[in-house]
């Protein structure tokens, strides 16, 4: 539990912008109750951006408190029309999956055009990735810096991986998918991940300051993961395995 046991989600903060939050894995919980506290007793908005909806990645969101919250409001976007949004998020929270249904008022459903979304001063773009069903990967600009989340991504197809490096370029921070290892990637050819190897290469490749490698194989150990930590070093030294709760500054 020392590199983390959630589902994947991470929130991006610029000065004091909205947060907007990639992914609704099962961290989302918390991060609700963190923001019920920062935002009471007046009101608030959150953007929340999906890159798929594969139960890992959208499993937090029936508990995630913003979305019963009276005066918060939530933005949900992912590359598909709006209306199928809705729909996709809406099939989970009914019976007899679970006891309460999403509330119509207060959320807001978006589709991501490929010209990316403009929200104050941060521009987020979104970033097609290899991964059975749909998927998009997003660049986060801000005046500040730029971040890169690229998980859920199997390398091995150049219109895919030259368009993540491309989209990478110059990026602060990368977020990048090294659910295998390189021993063990061979047996799961297909399965949509990538490997911390292939993720030094794009970071290499794209000259990004910092790599985290993400969405971590359940039985990956804390003592496994801090050898992949080692071995991802000799080759990008700038990399770090994400961390439940890790806070990046940039």
């Amino acid at each position: 539990m020392g590199y983390g046991g959630n589902t994947p989600c991470v929130e991006i903060r610029h000065m004091g912008d909205p947060p907007i939050i990639i992914d609704g894995g099962t961290g989302i919980r918390w991060l609700g109750q963190k923001l019920a506290k920062e935002f009471e007793p007046g009101s608030g908005e959150v953007n929340l951006f999906l890159t798929h909806f594969h139960y890992d990645h959208i499993q937090g969101i029936p508990f995630f408190g913003s979305l019963y919250h009276p005066l918060i409001r939530v933005n949900f976007y992912a590359s598909v029309p709006a209306g199928q949004l809705e729909r996709n998020l809406g099939e989970q929270v009914r019976s007899p999956y679970f006891p309460v249904r999403m509330p119509a008022v207060e959320n807001h459903y978006y589709e991501v055009p490929p010209g990316g979304v403009t929200l104050g001063a941060v521009r987020v773009l979104p970033v097609p990735l290899k991964h059975p069903d749909p998927v998009t990967g997003y660049r986060v600009e801000t005046p500040h810096g730029v971040i890169v989340y690229g998980s859920d991504h199997e390398h091995g197809l150049p219109e895919y991986d030259e368009g993540l490096a491309r989209a990478a370029q110059g990026a602060d921070i990368l977020i990048y998918d090294a659910h295998f290892t390189p021993e063990e990637y061979p047996n799961f050819k297909g399965w949509g991940h990538s490997t911390w190897l292939e993720a030094t290469r794009i970071a290499k490749q794209a000259g990004v300051g910092k790599l985290f490698l993400f969405h971590h194989a359940p039985d990956h150990n804390d003592e496994e993961m801090a050898r992949i930590e080692q071995e991802a070093r000799k080759h990008f030294p700038a990399v770090a395995a994400a961390r439940e709760g890790l806070t990046v500054e940039v």
